[in-house]
């Protein structure tokens, strides 16, 4: 069953939400699931989970969560994902540890986006669902914010490598979310007066001692001035060894830079230059996307005022070669790069994409790229300046002194390629997407 990826070509914030508790695995995986997935189904609305993945992919039901668990059980964990087949997309995924280790009832939410929860009746579901789910399974941490902050923040290791953070989780209060479930051992180590009295929109103590705590109406506008002022009051009240003053400004830095920047990209490299903010974390993006406006690349230099007579004894054979040598870069990555096939400048594009999203320069070996994929490149980029701007070839024995004549210049593919394999940043400041418009532009 085909379903939404939330993760594909994201631009917009989202909620993420999780929650880790214990449960009854004596009972049958059925009915433990039955309070979780009736508070799930009256609340989630407009998110609600459309399809179920064991090992395999089912429509929702009840029996298809209890089949999927069924299939995905091992010796001491069944993990499902939950998903939908229209927007908003969502990414959820539930885990069951069993015994001998402590069962533990673990959820991840992603939604998208976040900018549909700025609507109070929509929070209030979320919460009310989060606090169902408290009532039945005893939580030992649950929170729900902004994906792209929840990032800057530091979650989940707050500074602690990885095998610390698995072994002892949320233990101490390191960050104050938009909604926040305390266990009773948080609550405690905190003092429940002082938990209680926690300046925020909703304090609920529940029957088994946590406490929920909401700090703001909706979860859309926590970057504001006034939900950070709520925010910093909330986790230095919690946490009085704190300065307010430096938790603010640390809240208000996270605002600054989660706010939108508008792409000003150099007009050669838009097309290239648009993608790369998708490849980071969220919390990051608006910060790359400055940075992308800043950068200018060096014009060509790959490029000759009169040519260098052909010094082959048989260019037929030799541009027979750089067929070759192009057909087997289109052999190699069709597959990843389908627009291979085409010989187009938005097929260049690709290419560049392609080999910064993967590192190729510096993930792969250099003799590797010097010998093969470096001169495919070039043949490959000089067939495109042949077929669309209607250059010529002019062979040289020497492959970077090896030409392309359009219009009163002749251009060097191959040394374009190879400086653009490099580095990874290479594929930036020498990319084939900007050799093709500088060539195009002196075509006349």
């Amino acid at each position: 069953m085909k379903r939404l990826n939330l993760w594909e070509s994201r631009t917009e914030d989202g909620l993420v939400l999780s929650f880790d508790a214990s449960f009854n695995s004596t009972a049958a995986i059925e009915d433990e699931l039955r309070p979780f997935l009736d508070a799930l189904e009256t609340h989630a609305g407009e998110w609600m989970p459309e399809v179920v993945e064991g090992k395999q992919g089912r429509r929702y039901s009840r029996a298809a969560v209890g089949k999927a668990c069924e299939e995905a059980r091992g010796a001491r964990t069944a993990t499902i994902g939950l998903y939908r087949v229209q927007q908003p997309a969502l990414d959820m995924t539930l885990r069951l540890r069993f015994p001998p280790s402590s069962p533990k009832l673990s959820v991840s939410i992603c939604i998208d986006s976040l900018s549909s929860f700025a609507a109070s009746a929509r929070c209030t579901r979320l919460v009310e669902m989060v606090r169902a789910w408290a009532l039945h399974y005893p939580v030992s941490y649950a929170m729900a914010h902004g994906m792209a902050d929840d990032q800057l923040s530091g979650a989940p290791q707050f500074g602690r490598d990885e095998e610390t953070t698995l072994r002892d989780g949320f233990d101490q209060l390191y960050e104050v979310s938009w909604l926040n479930v305390f266990g009773p051992k948080l609550v405690d180590s905190v003092g429940r007066e002082r938990m209680l009295s926690t300046p925020a929109h909703r304090v609920d103590e529940l029957p088994d001692g946590s406490v929920l705590l909401v700090l703001w109406p909706t979860a859309a506008d926590f970057a504001s001035d006034e939900a950070r002022l709520a925010q910093a009051r909330a986790h230095v009240h919690l946490r009085p060894d704190l300065d307010f003053d430096t938790v603010l400004r640390t809240l208000r830095e996270r605002s600054a830079t989660l706010a939108p920047v508008e792409p000003r990209f150099h007009p050669d490299l838009a097309p290239l230059l648009s993608r790369l903010p998708e490849e980071v974390a969220l919390g990051e993006r608006q910060r790359k996307i400055a940075e992308l406006n800043a950068f200018r690349p060096p014009e060509p230099e790959e490029w000759l005022p009169a040519a260098l007579s052909s010094d082959v004894e048989n260019p037929a054979r030799v541009l027979s070669q750089y067929g070759d040598l192009s057909e087997g870069l289109v052999a190699a990555l069709h597959t990843q790069v389908p627009s291979i096939l085409d010989t187009t400048p938005e097929s260049l594009t690709d290419l560049d994409f392609y080999f910064w999203r993967e590192n190729f320069p510096e993930r792969y070996k250099r003799d590797l790229i010097d010998t093969h994929t470096a001169p495919a490149l070039g043949a490959y980029l000089g067939g495109v300046l042949v077929k669309r701007l209607g250059g010529t070839w002019v062979p040289r024995r020497k492959l970077e002194e090896s030409q392309v004549r359009v219009g009163q210049r002749v251009w060097l593919p191959f040394l374009r390629a190879r400086r653009c394999m490099d580095s990874r940043q290479s594929l930036l400041t020498h990319s084939l997407t900007q050799f093709f418009r500088e060539v195009e532009r002196h075509r006349d």
